[in-house]
């Protein structure tokens, strides 16, 4: 039995607004086309301290290969530098 590389999803609830639902939904959906174990998905908010810090470590600590957004605008104006080291970063539905 092959074992499916993981991911994670992110989003901020601020971001997705009314769409958060649907911008699980297209996560969870990517995830399996693409072959990855989908996780969990972390959702945080404008109020949620240090968020870049917090999503490195818990992709760290899920050992994931992938993390999921919906898009760039989740993790602001890039991808951070040192979540691009650990983890492959894939835009939904786009898939870049």
């Amino acid at each position: 039995m092959t074992l499916r590389p993981t991911a994670i999803g992110y989003l901020r609830t601020d971001v997705s607004g009314v769409r958060q639902a649907w911008d699980e939904i297209q996560m969870r959906s990517t995830a399996g086309r693409l072959g990855y174990n989908l996780a969990k998905i972390i959702a945080f908010s404008a109020r949620t301290d240090h968020p870049m810090e917090r999503l490195i470590a818990q992709t760290e600590r899920a050992n994931a290969d992938a993390v999921l957004i919906p898009a760039i605008d989740h993790l602001g104006d890039a991808i951070p530098e040192q979540l691009h080291r650990i983890a492959t970063v894939i835009t939904v539905p786009t898939e870049h």
